[in-house]
């Protein structure tokens, strides 16, 4: 085999590779010898068939496969020989015409065709140890407890059915049908629907017109979709709800005691207590972790500045993109709503693109060098964690997973990415810092959208 290499601009590679017909006839007499004790023909004895007979019948069939085995194997060989990694997957392009390709399926002619990708950039890592991080850090007040506490209560609190006319507080039980312009819209129906009047669960207007109903009764209820309602097609429009009122419930008093936290499954009302700060600091510990990794991805942002692969940016780049539209399509936002332009906006995500790939290629070699894997039981793990999200569906969705290993990957490289976080944290000279949640809580989102892997 003749490998030579035509293109080395920057990262970029373009091989030209030859397989000379002596190398493919050595194959495919293996493979015709290999099928000669195997094959049945009508008219010879197993296994004395002859080879030129074989030849005949099954050479290009054969030819083919060895062809296409060698376009399968070929690529990743070359390129590990040149210790070199393709940063996507290597294209192939066969130039032949379709004569030429005959000569080659016919023994009489080399194969040739040529390889290109880009390579993936070298460079040296940078020390991390001592990379000063400051920890944010919020001390949960037994104030935010207690009114934790009592919105737990509040969701726990019993209701007794009354005759009497629905007063604010009151729990109403009802069928409704939502209607614009007097058509049914979708989403807007509902039976046997709970709702506590003053909770503001509802759209603005909704519950206050319900005040004075009584089982049995049927009423229709005018609202206004708000201006910045989440589904455009109803943004801003007036809909009639048709109601049928099924009971009509008052609220016993809140409680707060063991008898609660028994009712919620917990030994004690100072358990309840405990379960709740714990779920807060869980809640503010995320938070201050990805302020953390924040810190960590500037940091490592700032050091490095290498050629990055081109179509590995136009990929990300790409995946990007796709969201901010189906975003911008669902919320029925244009770019002028965001204070920008499509052309600006392009240019700023593109630099997000090139960012997440460099920090990718940084973060993976980091790991590649401490060691650092995603085990099988890890990976497992994430896998069940997306099978709760579609109940019903769990089977589907687990063999999406089996027989797609880039959906698969795509559940490995946030895990590797943490992993990976983890080790330069505890390498790192921490500080910590108490911080208010406002404080803690600011440009979350910012941050979770400069994450490496999201």
């Amino acid at each position: 085999m003749q490998v030579t290499e035509t293109k080395a601009e920057g990262l970029k590679r373009e091989i030209e590779v030859v397989v000379p017909a002596s190398d493919l006839e050595a194959r495919l007499q293996t493979r015709l010898h290999e099928a000669k004790g195997k094959v049945q023909l009508k008219g010879f004895r197993p296994g004395k068939v002859p080879v030129s007979h074989l030849r005949k019948m099954y050479g290009k069939s054969f030819m083919a496969e060895i062809v296409n085995e060698i376009l399968k194997e070929t690529p990743s060989s070359i390129i590990a020989e040149r210790n070199e990694r393709s940063a996507m997957q290597p294209e192939i392009d066969m130039t032949e015409d379709q004569g030429e390709a005959e000569k080659v399926l016919a023994g009489k002619s080399d194969f040739k065709f040529t390889l290109s990708y880009e390579k993936l950039p070298n460079f040296e890592l940078a020390s991390t140890d001592g990379m000063k991080i400051e920890r944010p850090i919020v001390e949960v007040p037994d104030e935010e407890v207690e009114e934790q506490v009592k919105r737990v209560a509040e969701n726990a609190r019993e209701y007794t059915p009354k005759d009497g006319a629905a007063e604010d507080g009151d729990r109403v039980t009802l069928d409704f049908v939502g209607k614009i312009d007097g058509e049914a819209f979708q989403g807007g129906s509902a039976t046997d629907s709970n709702l506590v009047i003053g909770s503001n669960q509802f759209i603005p207007g909704f519950e206050e017109q319900l005040v004075g109903v009584s089982a049995g009764d049927e009423k229709q209820v005018v609202v206004t979709f708000p201006e910045d309602y989440g589904a455009p097609d109803l943004a801003g429009k007036e809909a009639t709800f048709d109601t049928t009122i099924k009971s009509v419930a008052s609220p016993a008093d809140i409680e707060i005691n063991d008898e609660l936290a028994k009712k919620l499954g917990l030994e004690s009302e100072e358990r309840l207590r405990t379960v709740v700060r714990e779920q807060i600091e869980s809640q503010y510990g995320q938070a201050t972790r990805q302020k953390v990794k924040r810190q960590i991805l500037d940091a490592l942002d700032e050091t490095y500045s290498f050629e990055l692969p081109e179509k590995l940016v136009e990929a990300e780049f790409n995946n990007i993109w796709n969201q901010v539209q189906a975003e911008l399509s669902r919320s029925g936002k244009t770019f002028e709503d965001e204070d920008t332009t499509e052309e600006k906006a392009k240019e700023e995500y593109r630099k997000l693109a090139e960012r997440r790939v460099r920090l990718g290629l940084v973060l993976s070699e980091i790991g590649e060098k401490a060691g650092i894997q995603v085990s099988e039981e890890e990976l497992q793990r994430a896998m069940f964690d997306q099978l709760r999200r579609y109940p019903g569906q769990e089977q589907q969705v687990y063999e999406f997973y089996k027989k797609n290993p880039d959906a698969l990957a795509s559940l490995r490289a946030p895990i590797y990415e943490d992993k990976v976080i983890d080790k330069l944290l505890a390498e790192a000279d921490v500080t910590d810092k108490v911080v208010t949640k406002e404080e803690l809580l600011a440009e979350e989102e910012e941050d979770e959208a400069l994450s490496v892997a999201s």
